[in-house]
């Protein structure tokens, strides 16, 4: 079987086509570059409409009622597997202009690397899934309101104005949902809960969302802000910014990553589960020169990292050897009784 590559030869070997040949060897090559270049480029445009397709119809409930940051960015990814096919076309109709050799390679490496960096962080960023039992507590109850907005889920105590706030950050690719169930029962002590619902889910993302909140609910004299795990690394940074606007701080399996020692007006409170795989009881312990003396620690025995919201198993977490229910139970004590010290 002849190929174009193949023609391009047998005018090179004609006596009368010598000249003609070396067209043909160029023409030919050329042919073979944009052949080569278009498969790459399909292929990449596939993998940039597939991959994010694929994400959110995985995880549409989930992304749909957090923050539109992610859709957004699985959108924007699509958009750019249309272009590249599209861009392909045109190029696959016209004769394209032999470029050298090493100019190739090297775009075609920065395609691929930047398609592996980009969509892998898309698939790493899939978020654990709140329980139905937490998705349904967003309903509310006779006793608080739930409000569920694209930014922040607001739960308030029903039949009085709350004068104490508490901002929480979720832990890092948790649905915010997943605290609802427990906020609740914080919230039912006269407390006024926003739930940050950070772009990705990631709180170091909205380390300043807290001051959105307060300015929305003047009627509260004393906020406090907490967070789970890497969420309490961002609600600490915002306490130690705002000491004249923070009077407490919660952290539930978590601690801050600066120094809060020296804050005389900060109340603190440190929950923490003995079996927790991620922020460990030795971690725990070597933080403690970070946060105020009059921190108050509370261990949950038998706790793990996932116990602190309502959101199944987490991968690479401890085994538990306490109930669910009962752990967070005592988070949830603990909590109450931070703010009620405000």
């Amino acid at each position: 079987m002849k190929t174009v590559g193949d023609a391009g030869f047998e005018g090179v070997d004609g006596a009368d086509e010598g000249v003609g040949g070396n067209e043909g060897t160029e023409g030919s090559a050329a042919v073979v570059h944009r052949r080569s270049r278009t498969h790459l480029g399909v292929v990449l445009g596939v993998v940039w409409i597939v991959v994010p397709l694929a994400l959110f119809l995985l995880d549409q409930s989930i992304l749909l009622s957090g923050n539109p940051a992610q859709v957004i960015a699985l959108a924007a990814s699509g958009l750019i597997g249309v272009v590249l096919l599209v861009r392909d076309r045109a190029d696959d109709r016209r004769r394209v202009r032999r470029r050298p050799r090493w100019r190739r390679v090297f775009g075609q490496v920065v395609g691929v690397v930047a398609t592996v960096a980009v969509l892998g962080a898309l698939v790493w960023l899939r978020p654990f899934a709140a329980t139905p039992a937490a998705v349904s507590a967003l309903g509310g109850g006779a006793d608080v309101r739930v409000t569920d907005a694209a930014t922040q889920i607001s739960i308030a105590p029903k039949g009085t104005t709350p004068t104490r706030g508490l901002v929480f950050q979720p832990g890092a690719r948790v649905d915010p949902r997943a605290y609802v169930p427990m906020l609740s029962q914080v919230s039912r002590q006269g407390v006024l809960v926003v739930i940050v619902k950070a772009p990705f889910d990631i709180g170091l993302l909205a380390t300043t969302a807290p001051q959105s909140f307060v300015d929305e609910h003047p009627e509260v004299r004393e906020w406090a802000v907490g967070g789970h795990s890497l969420g309490g690394v961002a609600a600490a940074r915002f306490a130690l910014d705002h000491p004249g606007l923070v009077r407490g701080l919660v952290l539930w399996a978590s601690y801050p990553d600066q120094s809060l020692a020296g804050r005389t007006d900060l109340e603190v409170a440190s929950v923490s589960g003995t079996r927790d795989a991620f922020t460990t009881p030795a971690d725990v312990a070597a933080s403690r020169a970070l946060l105020p003396r009059t921190t108050a620690y509370t261990r949950v025995d038998g706790a793990v990292h996932s116990y602190f919201g309502d959101y199944g198993e987490q991968p690479g977490d401890g085994s538990p050897t306490v109930g669910r229910a009962q752990a967070q139970q005592k988070v949830v004590e603990a909590t109450v009784e931070l703010m009620l010290s405000l």
